[in-house]
């Protein structure tokens, strides 16, 4: 069989016997799953607003089942929203891609923040004492 980047993968029949096959392209449709993080101090309703408006423009997202956005994860450093259109199986990846920088391009837009890990180093300077001997 070959992958979807067009590699041989060559499954030995006892692998076959005793394990699962997931076939990605047997169903018509599939689920995209995206996650983007915003800042806690940003509006989860406005952010969900222009996620949806994306989603309901894009004649490639289907109406059945609704795509999804809602709250998943209150992270470190964001608050977590998963978007889950469905699409045609045909249509997924591409859906993907265009999804993901259309809404990173509208949150930016709106002044949503898209937060990422950081980390603060602060540096203090000790001043040494003689040693007396």
């Amino acid at each position: 069989m070959h992958t979807g980047d067009n590699q041989r993968v060559i499954v030995p029949n006892s692998t076959l016997l005793s394990g699962t096959i997931v076939n990605a392209s047997a169903l018509p449709t599939r689920r995209v799953e995206l996650v983007f993080g915003i800042g806690y101090d940003d509006n989860i309703g406005q952010a969900r607003d222009i996620i949806m408006a994306i989603l309901e423009a894009d004649e490639r997202v289907l109406k059945d089942p609704a795509p999804a956005v809602a709250v998943s994860e209150l992270a470190a450093s964001s608050v977590n929203l998963t978007v889950r259109p469905w699409a045609n199986a045909e249509d997924r990846w591409a859906l993907h891609t265009d999804l993901l920088e259309r809404i990173k391009l509208a949150l930016d837009e709106a002044g949503i923040s898209i937060p990422y890990p950081q980390q603060n180093v602060h540096l203090h300077e000790v001043k040494s004492k003689k040693l007396l001997n």
